[in-house]
């Protein structure tokens, strides 16, 4: 008596027929071609169209009989035809590899485009994408405010450029004051990243003159230093009213108010009686020669003139650069953030705040890219002519990227290079070297500003104290991995 099993069919077969019976199907099939019937695998066919000589298929049938093996579709995934016969019923394994299909990758690799592999030239940037990005990263830096119909560096100077563009926040007052507000948000956005060294420096850039903030630690500083040209008297009689102390480095080197002390300014009584003392001792060697009386001093009125004088004529010059240091940079920052004469009341700046540049984000920063351009010519050598290749870079060429560019184009040109710089003169005096104070080593710079996005040695260039002085560089020339540099 049969019983009905729920869910049983009578055609069902267990699995390891069902293998049995595809395998027979497969050899059947397989002894039906001739070994030079059987189709070509797509691989080979890309290969046998790329001219590559190939190794040709194992032999036929088992044992070197006239029947072709049978394939374990689970030998290989990639469905390349095996090396060497498998038993019929063995287990399904990977056929090792044979010395032909070494050959193949030998092949392949040496037909490989030279794109592939690592390359070291500048010269054509599309062989090496890994300096191709390096070079590209070395070109960004971070600008606010931002406006793509307007250059906004230099910001000196800057008024012929600017005179065809259209200003719609030059008489709308409204405007004005919403540019003004972000602009003061992403003004102190970037001091507290160099406060808390996640910014390495910064600078603001005003239609009268321009300011280089720095983090403790660079230019032989231990404190945050901010460099300010060129500057009037105006400008710093309002710094000396709001109470910011300052310095005039070059004034001070050149001899003039040699009794200043370092690093402060005095109020205007201490000035003047200082001014005094000097007239005194100026008229003390007459006194020795017994004509004192015939000689007619200088009142108190022509000591100011004459001093006033003085600080008008080093107005705009490089002489006029101002130092702040330490936590009167804090103050610096309130003094510019309230002050009026900081925006161009009038012509084609009017009413657009000052241009902050950075080497690294910042809020309401804007990411830009300096403009690159290659050019080949030909040059006339005593054996014929070779490839000269010249490099243009254009726009705010801040010290960060300089030194990113000199070191890609040592290793991309064998070491051997030449660039041209043209700096923007009002900036020149920046390299000036500032007054000694305590210098950081080079390992505590790394580690404390480890994080501002700068490379180690670009950060162990930018600690050193400044060699410059007033110039700035003008040429620059590796040879054979060495440095030279003209200014």
């Amino acid at each position: 008596m049969a019983f009905s099993v729920p869910g049983y069919s009578p055609s069902f077969k267990k699995p390891p027929e069902t293998l049995r019976l595809r395998r027979k199907r497969a050899r059947s099939l397989g002894a039906a071609l001739s070994p030079g019937g059987r189709p070509e695998p797509a691989p080979r066919r890309a290969a046998l169209a790329a001219g590559l000589p190939l190794r040709p298929y194992p032999a036929a049938g088992r044992g070197g009989g006239p029947g072709a093996p049978g394939r374990n579709p689970f030998a290989r995934l990639d469905n390349r035809p095996r090396a060497a016969a498998e038993p019929q019923d063995g287990p399904p394994r990977a056929p090792s590899p044979s010395p032909g299909s070494r050959r193949e990758q030998d092949l392949l690799r040496e037909e490989e485009p030279e794109g592939t592999a690592p390359a070291d030239s500048l010269q054509d940037p599309k062989l090496c994408t890994e300096l191709r990005c390096a070079f590209q990263q070395s070109l960004v830096y971070w600008l606010h405010p931002a406006f793509p119909w307007l250059s906004l560096f230099p910001r000196i100077g800057a008024d012929r450029k600017m005179s065809a563009k259209t200003s719609p926040w030059s008489n709308d007052e409204s405007l004005q004051r919403i540019l003004m507000s972000d602009w003061s948000v992403s003004f102190t956005s970037l001091y507290n990243l160099l406060k808390t060294k996640l910014c390495p420096y910064f600078y603001v850039c005003t239609y009268q003159f321009t300011i280089l903030f720095r983090a403790s630690g660079l230019a032989g500083n231990d404190v945050i230093t901010a460099l300010m040209s060129p500057t009037t008297r105006g400008i710093r009689e309002a710094m000396k009213n709001e109470g910011i102390e300052f310095s005039l480095p070059l004034v001070k080197e050149s001899g003039h108010e040699k009794k200043k002390p370092s690093g402060t300014s005095l109020g205007h009584g201490e000035e003047q009686a200082i001014s005094d003392e000097d007239e005194e001792e100026s008229f003390s060697w007459l006194e020795e020669m017994g004509v004192q009386d015939k000689i007619k001093k200088p009142d108190i009125l022509s000591i100011k003139l004459r001093k006033e004088k003085h600080e008008v004529q080093m107005d705009h010059r490089p002489e006029s650069v101002v130092l702040v240091k330490g936590t009167n940079t804090f103050t610096l920052l309130n003094f510019l953030i309230n002050c009026k004469s900081l925006i161009a009341t009038s012509g084609p700046q009017a009413g657009l705040p000052p241009t902050l540049l950075s080497p690294i984000a910042f809020r309401g920063a804007t990411m830009q890219m300096l403009k690159a351009r290659s050019v080949n010519v030909k040059t006339q050598v005593v054996s014929g002519y070779k490839d000269q290749f010249s490099l243009e870079i254009t726009g705010p060429v801040m010290p960060h990227s300089l030194h990113a560019m000199t070191r890609l184009l040592g290793s991309s040109q064998s070491g051997s290079f030449s660039a041209g710089l043209y700096t923007h003169e009002p900036t020149a005096v920046f390299n000036i070297c500032p007054p000694a104070g305590k210098a950081l080593g080079k390992e505590t710079v790394r580690e404390e500003l480890a994080n501002c996005g700068l490379h180690p040695k670009t950060l162990d260039q930018l600690s050193q104290t400044p060699v410059l002085g007033k110039s700035s560089l003008r040429n620059v020339e590796m040879s054979d991995y060495l440095y030279n540099w003209r200014s």
